[in-house]
């Protein structure tokens, strides 16, 4: 046994009985079922059992993880095609094959942000990336299975005592960096827990702790970070898909200050964001930064700023600001562009109540202002 094993993404040998008791679960069936636009099929006599026989052919032919990730690149692939303008990326040339990085990505998209990141490394021969996922996704095993079979590793923060939150963080932290440095495994993960909702990128110095919580007593802050050569990202939709799901959330915690998910709203999120609409979209890889402060704040600070300023705004993002009364002077947008982008904006805010449209606007106008 490993002690990573109850964290670590799946291996080789998992990959065939996992599929297979994904095919089979209840739940996963029940999931595809509700996700699903047809509704009609939820009426179709013995339909669980046909979806068993759907995802078994489907799988019949995944043995291994390599062969997993082929069929999720299908699928990225596919959504790239189907449901992206215009898929831009920058900085991919200041990566070296066969070295590991830490990934440290702004955070829209519960899949995408480092589905799309991964596509473009395997096109351009890069190794794809071990990806951190909050366990507040792995409430259910099913959920927990997919994302461990596409090299997705479980960062464990909540519903433990304080001893065993530290001893789950600590032993992220060694997984992270026996990964990049042991193994040349590039690592993937958000600067903060969860997604940006309000279109505000910032960096949480409480990630960048737990990071080097197993080096801590051997290596100083700026020495650490040095050598685990960090690359910031910045991804950027010109349409967000759950923007109308994130504006609810944030009025809501607006009124009640706390916010209770729905059952399977997470589920909702990730299918949703991924057959979509998202316009344009850009990615921005960043160089291995350098740091000579010894404070996880000045770190945090350094490394948001890099992000904000490479994040890529789109014509709706200009649209969100001009609606609001803010005149943005300088940029690059045509005013057919601006035009069109506004009534996008429009359409979205007629599908929500009047007191949720501000925070629909601010997500786009944010990143600008």
């Amino acid at each position: 046994m490993s002690k990573f094993d109850s964290i670590r993404p799946y291996e080789d040998h998992e990959v065939e009985k996992v599929l297979l008791d994904l095919a089979k679960d209840k739940d996963v069936i029940k999931t595809i079922l509700a996700v699903n636009k047809n509704k009609w099929l939820q009426n179709v006599p013995m339909i669980e059992k046909l979806v068993t026989f759907f995802l078994r052919r489907k799988t019949k032919n995944i043995k291994t993880i390599k062969d997993y990730q082929k069929f999720f690149e299908s699928i990225v692939l596919d959504v790239v095609n189907k449901t992206i303008d215009n898929f831009s990326i920058e900085g991919i040339d200041n990566l070296k094959i066969g070295k590991g990085y830490l990934f440290l990505s702004n955070h829209r998209d519960i899949t995408l942000d480092s589905a799309l990141l991964n596509l473009k490394l395997h096109q351009s021969g890069i190794n794809t990336t071990n990806n951190a996922v909050g366990n507040n996704l792995m409430n259910e095993k099913w959920a927990s299975d997919l994302m461990r079979l596409n090299k997705s590793f479980i960062i464990d923060r909540s519903g433990k005592s304080k001893k065993d939150i530290y001893k789950s963080l600590h032993l992220a932290s060694e997984f992270i960096i026996n990964s990049i440095s042991n193994n040349n495994q590039s690592v993937w993960i958000a600067q903060k827990q969860g997604r940006s909702k309000d279109g505000i990128d910032f960096t949480d110095p409480a990630v960048l702790k737990m990071i080097h919580l197993n080096e801590r007593k051997n290596t100083s802050v700026s020495d650490f970070f040095n050598s685990i050569s960090l690359i910031p990202v910045a991804i950027s939709y010109q349409k967000d898909p759950n923007d109308l799901l994130k504006a609810k959330e944030l009025y809501l915690t607006s009124i009640n200050s706390v916010y209770e998910k729905e059952p399977r709203e997470d589920l909702l999120s990730i299918s949703d964001g991924i057959t979509g609409d998202k316009g344009n979209v850009h990615l921005y890889i960043g160089k291995p930064m350098k740091f000579e402060s010894n404070s996880y704040e000045d770190i945090a600070e350094l490394i948001t700023n890099k992000i904000k300023l490479s994040y890529k705004n789109h014509s709706t993002n200009i649209a969100a600001c001009i609606m609001q009364g803010i005149n943005i002077p300088n940029h690059e947008f045509t005013e057919n562009e601006i035009d069109e982008a506004m009534e996008y904006l429009n359409k979205r805010m007629h599908l929500i109540p009047e007191e949720m449209h501000p925070f629909l606007l601010k997500q786009y106008s944010n990143s600008v202002l």
